[in-house]
Parts: structure tokens; sequence; C-alpha cells
């Protein structure tokens, strides 16, 4: 079974996505820069029991930015692509897509069953704060930018390893992202510091935070602290 793509006009809330197989539905949202090709190699595997659903960010892949600049705004629109499907979801999100999530998750007008926040980020530090934001100022809008500061950052002397796939494969979002697409998310991600607690304490489905053991931006810290709040919450910390 192939992928079938839903373009950005078909869709309620202008938001493109991927869709395969059959079953609950699965959303997933990926992160900044990125696209729904990014989920193809694990919604190949979730697609043989879920029908998955991977959209594209405003502003990234098939979906216009519309002038969105906020998290709400970004959640919005993939809150009105979720009230299209009319039936029950899950829903998993990486790093600014967790944010996403987690907000999704928490819409009462919503019926969504579970979420899992990937890489999520929580509470930075003042010296995290201020790089993310350094960041996020520099980027160009009106080019792309050189993604092998970031591909540095994300994966290290790995991208020489059996990651190299991995890498090169973000190498050619990066450089194929809308630059006002990447620039306007980039700057929402670099000012949010996470959920607010009162949000994770009333989520009212199983909420999963997983990240790497070694990851210096999503630490397993912040994920625990995040689930400590949920009523329903679990941490999966991948240690290598």
């Amino acid at each position: 079974m192939s992928w079938t793509t839903r373009p950005a006009s078909e869709a309620a809330g202008d938001i493109a996505a991927q869709i395969k197989g059959a079953g609950p539905v699965l959303v997933l949202v990926h992160g900044v820069g990125l696209c729904a090709e990014a989920w193809t190699k694990a919604g190949n595997e979730l697609s043989a029991s879920m029908e998955v659903h991977a959209v594209d960010m405003p502003g990234h892949g098939l979906s216009p930015l519309n002038d969105a600049s906020s998290l709400g705004d970004f959640s919005n629109r993939i809150a009105q692509y979720i009230e299209n499907i009319r039936q029950p979801v899950r829903v998993a999100g990486h790093s600014m897509g967790a944010m996403i999530a987690i907000q999704l998750a928490a819409r009462t007008s919503l019926d969504v069953t579970a979420v899992a926040a990937l890489n999520a980020i929580y509470r930075r530090d003042p010296a995290a704060a201020r790089a993310v934001r350094a960041r996020a100022a520099d980027l160009p809008d009106d080019r792309a930018s050189d993604p092998e500061i970031t591909l540095q950052r994300w994966f290290g002397a790995l991208t020489q390893t059996s990651l190299a796939p991995s890498a090169d494969a973000c190498r050619r979002w990066l450089t194929q992202a809308d630059p006002k697409g990447y620039k306007a998310a980039y700057t929402v991600f670099a000012h949010q510091d996470g959920p607010e607690d009162e949000l994770l304490r009333g989520l009212s489905c199983p909420a999963l935070f997983l990240t790497g053991g070694r990851d210096p931006n999503s630490t397993p810290a912040m994920s625990h602290a995040m689930a400590d709040l949920c009523p329903d919450g679990a941490v999966d910390v991948l240690t290598d």
C-alpha cells in the first residue's frame, strides 16, 4: 500500500498530509524545517495497524504558512484538519510538533485518545534559551540557510555512520524548506518554554514522553518533569 497525498487545497484548515493504512487514526506532526516525509519509515510500520496521517505543518511541505506566527496559530490549523477526520485520533509530535500535539490533546473540542511527545522541551535553562533564540533571530527569511550547523547539532559525528542516510534526508528537507515558513516556525519554537503546567495536569488521555538519553536540548529530565504532571503520563528514554 502506497502513501496517499492529500493536498492542502482538499483539507480542512489548508493542511496537506500523507495518509497510509487502515484502523484507528494516528496523526503525526513533524518538527521545524522538516515535512510529512520525515515520518515515512515510522509511518510504514505504524500503518500496518493504524490509519496514519502525517501532516505538513503550516509553512512546511505543501501547507502554506498563511501568516501563522504563534503556537496557537499552528495548533489551530492542525486542529481544523483533525476535526475534518470526524473520528477519535491519537496524536504524536516531534520537537515543535510535540508542543502542538500536547496542545491538541488538551482541546476538549477534539477526541484525542492518546498523545506522544517526542523530544519535547520543558523549561529550558537560560543559556539554552538564549542560544535557540539567537539561532532564530539569525535565520534568513528570503533564502535557504546553511543546514550543516543544524545537522552537526542533531547528528554530530553520527553523520559518518549508519545514520548518514537520515542526515542526508534532513539536509534535503532543511534545504528545500520555505525560508519564511522555517523562520516563522523556528521563532515560535525558540520563544516557547514548553507546555503550561496546568495544561499537562488537565490532560485526560494517556501521554507518553520519549527522548534520547544524550539529547542536550530535550533532556530526559524534561520528559520526566512533564510526565509527572500528567494524570496518566509515562516516559521512555532511549539511553544511547
